[in-house]
């Protein structure tokens, strides 16, 4: 009973922060829509020409996407990329409006929630997302499906963890609906998820790659982290075959750079690991690896 009783006061507290922001819509009046060049193409350029073209020109400014960790441990790297995503539509289509993020309890609890230096460091101002944490599916839903219906935010992010029983085909078609109506993008997070069929326009599988050095003008500083990096694999698509794309976030610029500018050596680090987030990190007080073995072992001479 006492677990009901807090399922239905947490469910009215939602329902009183969607109120009261259809309230505030009414009230500001209509902001400003989509610009002119997004608007006819229907898609947000990320900024690599290559991945840009694949896409068809970009992301599209309206319906359901896809955002896919296959492993708890790739997390990071899709919050990551949901931040930066929803950074630049917040950026160059709507930016007096907030960022909606809908996180389901299970999803915190092992993704993590979201923390105002990281917003930062991505290009978001902590005061302009605003967060929502539903303790089920279909609370999150039901939250996701009344935000696209206000018109108030910039873009809506719903994370989830694994392939919820109560989130199939049906739901997901009909949350497309509702952000293709709205103009809106809307972002599913699936955290620790495998694929399955969903009305997404694009599913992008995404992990963490390497990071360069960080840089100066022309030169990179030694012993430091350049921008984030994504291995973004595109998985659902127009396209029917799956290809690869490796990016870096600037959070100053708010835009998205390909990393094959860089030199192996700032690309690579000097550990030689492709994928180095899935080697226990360097310990701070000693080498990260154990001495390399000698080639000539030593036995005691024979008396």
């Amino acid at each position: 009973m006492a677990n009901a009783a807090l399922a239905k006061a947490n469910l009215h507290a939602l329902r009183q922060v969607v109120a009261a922001i259809e309230e505030g819509r009414q009230h500001t009046g209509k902001l400003e829509e989509t610009s002119a060049r997004d608007e006819v193409a229907g898609r947000l350029a990320l900024g690599v020409e290559a991945f840009d073209a694949r896409l068809e020109g970009g992301l599209p400014v309206a319906g359901l996407c896809e955002l896919r960790a296959a492993l708890t441990m790739d997390a990071g790297a899709a919050t990551g990329f949901a931040l930066a995503l929803s950074s630049l539509v917040q950026e160059r289509l709507r930016p007096e409006r907030p960022i909606l993020w809908i996180s389901e309890r299970e999803a915190g609890r092992e993704a993590g929630l979201a923390h105002a230096a990281g917003l930062v460091s991505f290009g978001i101002v902590p005061s302009s997302l605003i967060t929502a944490h539903p303790r089920r599916i279909e609370e999150a839903l039901w939250v996701a499906e009344s935000a696209l219906q206000t018109e108030a935010f910039s873009a809506v992010v719903l994370e989830v963890r694994g392939n919820p029983a109560k989130f199939g085909l049906t739901e997901s078609r009909r949350l497309h609906l509702k952000a293709r109506e709205a103009r809106l993008p809307l972002l599913l997070l699936r955290q620790a998820g495998e694929e399955e069929a969903s009305s997404a326009q694009l599913r992008f599988l995404v992990e963490a790659a390497p990071a360069g050095l960080r840089r100066i003008g022309r030169y990179s500083a030694p012993g430091t982290i350049g921008h984030p990096a994504f291995r973004i694999t595109v998985e659902k698509s127009r396209n029917p075959a799956p290809f690869a794309f490796v990016m870096e976030w600037n959070a100053d610029d708010r835009q998205f750079y390909p990393t094959g500018h860089r030199s192996l050596s700032d690309a690579v680090h000097a550990s030689g690991a492709a994928h180095p987030h899935r080697s226990p990190a360097a310990p701070a007080d000693r080498p990260d690896r154990a001495a390399e073995m000698g080639r000539i072992l030593a036995f005691s001479r024979a008396s």
